[in-house]
């Protein structure tokens, strides 16, 4: 039963993660247009709020899993930013060539840091730190 309560810990973190980000980048597009069109590369500043958006869902995730995690929470939140840097990872490989390098960077940088980042918060919280 333990191995369950893993499971739905890592899955709630993920699912917050992809929920909120996809969330995040529907409502940027649709109130900033230029995010949506495929022939146009966005500009410094969306792909800034981008970032900061990945960051933050990244860490609602982290939060949420800590949360969640019995036993040793650290871990758990370990293996969801594990976790979100080879998703991370993945979908940069995806978008190479139609984003600037130093955004494929930290995009895969900043939302495992944003995990870790929402993790050690709720571990403050909770006073484990």
């Amino acid at each position: 039963m333990a191995i369950v309560h893993v499971f739905l810990a890592l899955l709630a973190g993920f699912a917050a993660v992809l929920v909120f980000d996809l969330g995040l980048r529907a409502l940027s597009a649709r109130l900033v247009p230029s995010l949506a069109r495929e022939d146009q590369t966005p500009g410094v500043t969306e792909s800034i709020v981008q970032l900061g958006g990945s960051f933050v869902a990244g860490g609602l995730g982290g939060y949420l899993t800590a949360q969640l995690a019995r036993g040793n929470p650290l871990v758990h939140v370990l293996v969801l930013a594990l976790i979100i840097l080879l998703m991370a990872a993945l979908g940069s490989m995806q978008e190479r060539g139609k984003r600037p390098v130093w955004f494929l960077l930290a995009q895969v940088a900043l939302a495992p840091v944003g995990v870790m980042a929402g993790g050690i918060l709720q571990l403050r919280i909770a006073g484990f730190f």
